[in-house]
């Protein structure tokens, strides 16, 4: 006859045999596990599903907050850091419900602000930034937990679609409520409304898995020994397919952010030049203009995601580095389709619209794909680094400046000429150049990713391998009776 199992101390998992599948089974009657064995972490298909569906409308909510009144980005740069920091260390559910509650409360309480606090009103818009931060740098390492191989490329490539669908809508709510209720402050005031359900879902349906469950699923999962902040940044620092890899996601976003910024103006002064605009030397540019552009990136970043990520998934099982050559031949083709938007404007504006847009959909066929090769080289537990540390200096280095050198370009070059409409065009055209310059320079740091990418995998899977991971929280929902936290894969039988 067998003898009972003892009861676990405080702090002990209580055990459960795994079923096939990776389901919770019952506790089997007679066994029990050694005292000093190990639960495995495990998660039912359908809950990761469940999950990630759920960050997915939250990163839908995180873009139209940003983009109802744009954020200021060296809050998100300043914080992004201190999120990673914490998301390698402590609870990254409880870090990304407080990113929530933070920038959720910001921008409904700036929506309340008086005309006369602008600095106030400022002031609360970077709280908002530094809430999303929070969201952009930890979301896609839980989702990196969840997922592995081509489960998580396409995750991804949802996850990353709902950036230009956010940001395009953001626009819309902000000009849509203020039309309706003649005050764009209700824009603000809707947002912590579908914000709220965003947090209960969260709670209720995102689970925290441990760093590295998705690489060790069914394995053992205990408490790791913590490297310190200054020791994850030197190990991203010699791990070359992220240092390559980051530097071609900031010229991406040095690309992205100066189109974003002069594209609207650029193609209403080529309306100008063709005649079919009146010109206007006090604000250049127009809603159409806008609209026009807005659209166009809306539309090519979904169907640029979706391309990339599947190409990647496909082109994986052929080549192991897949990826990155990917990223550097479609920033290799952007180059001559921006050459030739800019270069046809004067001549042909139909042909202009068409290469511009090409050339957004071969940039935006890379987003998905540069983070599932940043959770794929960086160990899981300073994955949360190396998301912040990504950021950080894709904007700092990219779209946080862009704007301006290419602005500076523009007046040094109208500096020298005569003060015409069509030499201000030609200036700005000419300015832009550099930006195919810049998106080429991109493509040769991914070719160099894709030098040390096999290497850098092995490392990091063996790294994860050798190190157990974090055991992560669970939630109310993963504990369906007393004492189930985990399934163990294997139980051992009474003498």
């Amino acid at each position: 006859m067998s003898a009972e199992c003892p009861d676990p101390g405080p702090g002990e998992p209580q055990s459960q045999a795994l079923r096939p599948g990776g389901h919770y089974g019952t506790l089997v009657s007679g066994q029990c596990p050694p005292a000093s064995t190990p639960a495995p972490w495990s998660l039912p298909r359908w809950r990761a599903y469940v999950a990630a569906a759920v960050l997915c409308y939250i990163n839908l909510l995180n873009y139209m907050n940003w983009f109802v009144i744009a954020v200021f980005i060296g809050c998100l740069l300043l914080s992004a850091p201190v999120f990673g920091y914490l998301g390698d260390r402590h609870s990254r559910k409880a870090t990304l419900s407080f990113g929530i509650l933070l920038w959720s409360g910001a921008g409904l309480s700036s929506s309340f602000i008086s005309p006369k606090y602008s600095w106030l009103f400022f002031l609360s818009r970077g709280v908002v930034g530094t809430g999303t931060a929070s969201y952009s740098t930890i979301a896609p390492t839980v989702l990196g937990d969840l997922f592995v191989k081509d489960q998580r490329t396409r995750v991804l490539a949802i996850f990353y679609i709902f950036i230009p669908v956010g940001s395009g809508l953001g626009y819309v709510l902000g000009s849509a409520v203020a039309e309706l209720t003649g005050n764009w402050r209700w824009a603000l005031r809707i947002m912590p409304c579908l914000e709220a359900v965003a947090l209960i879902l969260l709670i209720l349906l995102v689970p925290d898995p441990p760093r590295g469950a998705a690489e060790k699923q069914g394995e053992k999962a205990v408490g790791t020994l913590r490297s310190s902040w200054c020791e994850d940044v030197r190990y991203l620092g010699r791990n070359w397919s992220f240092v390559w890899s980051t530097l071609g996601v900031t010229s991406m976003a040095f690309v992205t952010g100066a189109l974003g910024f002069w594209a609207p103006k650029f193609l209403f002064e080529a309306r100008v030049i063709h005649g079919w605009q009146v010109p206007d030397f006090q604000e250049p540019g127009s809603s159409q203009d806008s609209l026009i552009f807005g659209t166009l990136t809306v539309v090519t970043g979904i169907v640029g995601v979706i391309l990339g990520a599947e190409a990647a998934r496909r082109y994986k099982k052929v080549n192991p580095r897949a990826e990155p050559l990917i990223c550097a031949s479609s920033l290799l083709a952007t180059a001559p389709c921006l050459y030739l938007a800019l270069v046809l404007a004067p001549t042909t504006l139909l042909a202009s619209y068409v290469f511009l847009a090409l050339g957004e959909l071969l940039l935006s066929c890379n987003w998905a794909v540069v983070a599932d090769i940043l959770l794929s080289v960086v160990v899981p537990r300073c994955r949360g680094t190396a998301e912040a540390l990504q950021i950080t200096v894709g904007h700092i280095l990219g779209d946080a400046g862009s704007p301006y050198l290419t602005g500076l370009i523009s007046s040094a070059l109208r500096a020298r000429r005569l003060d015409s409409y069509l030499q201000r065009f030609l200036s700005l055209q000419q300015s832009f150049l550099c930006c195919a310059f810049v998106i080429v320079l991109g493509g040769g740091c991914f070719l160099l990713t894709a030098l040390h990418l096999e290497r850098d995998q092995a490392q990091a899977q063996a790294q994860a391998q050798s190190q157990q991971p974090d055991t992560g929280t669970l939630d109310s929902k993963d504990m369906e009776s007393k004492g189930l936290l985990s399934g163990i894969s294997a139980s051992t039988e009474d003498p």
